[in-house]
């Protein structure tokens, strides 16, 4: 069951739990305290997630940094990327994979082609500094709609082609997240092809979540029902080794 749907039938549980007492406690004082304590809990709840739905400030190009600079890995040092990079990423493939129907791998071609959205945002870096930067790409949801997520799905996890200490990265988002409709896998920044340092040829747009939570050098995209198996089961390459927040929401 993805969390939307976890959710939506613990609001109504409750709802209905609340609903069937009243006519028994109402008219108590204590059976009003908890009537108010659980209205104030189903406003709460309702509050948290639409506030994870809410939209990311977006700009203008008038405000866009002069320079967005690289971070964390800033190109992936194997030979096979090199050639890749220098030839324009032409045999590149995104592989979406895991509890889908339908596995799919889409070449570079095949993303530019999907619907895109460009978004003018924020980055924010656990670091201290931030950069205004124009991005475009597909929608992850697009993708994930495509390859028909199965119900048994809580999470995606992002697998990457850099290596950090001998480890390729990776990071994971929960279904709110990765529906999102500012959750895009972006191929360009400014108008142009995404640079090496900035993740080239593929990186995630997170934006309601801080930079680590954008990895870079996409491969795969994967739908998973927990975070377990995942790394040390933290959810993410930094959550895993520095006690790093695994929701880095912004």
């Amino acid at each position: 069951m993805s969390d939307g749907v976890k959710r939506r039938t613990a609001l109504a549980g409750m709802a209905a739990l609340f609903a069937g007492a009243c006519s028994k406690i109402a008219d108590s004082e204590t059976g009003s305290s908890l009537l108010s304590a659980a209205e104030d809990w189903h406003r709460k709840a309702h509050r948290a997630l639409a506030n994870r739905q809410a939209l990311a400030k977006e700009y203008t190009r008038a405000d866009l940094s002069p320079t967005f600079r690289g971070n964390g890995s800033l190109t992936v040092d194997t030979d096979a990327y090199r050639q890749a990079l220098d030839s324009g990423f032409p045999d590149w493939t995104l592989e979406v994979r895991g509890l889908v129907d339908t596995p799919l791998s889409l070449s570079m071609e095949n993303i530019r082609r999907l619907p895109q959205r460009t978004q003018i945002t924020r980055h924010d870096c656990v670091e201290g500094w931030s950069a205004i930067g124009e991005w475009t790409g597909p929608q992850l949801s697009t993708l994930l709609d495509a390859a028909g997520v199965q119900e048994g799905a809580n999470f995606i996890v992002f697998r990457c082609a850099d290596n950090l200490n001998g480890q390729d990265y990776y990071e994971s988002v929960d279904m709110v997240d990765a529906y999102h409709p500012q959750t895009i896998i972006a191929h360009m920044l400014n108008g142009e092809p995404l640079p090496e340092k900035n993740g080239a040829p593929l990186r995630m747009r997170i934006e309601r979540q801080l930079g680590y939570k954008h990895p870079k050098y996409l491969t795969a995209i994967e739908a998973v029902a927990s975070l377990d198996d995942v790394g040390a089961g933290k959810g993410g390459y930094w959550e895993d080794r520095s006690g790093y927040q695994w929701y880095a929401g912004v």
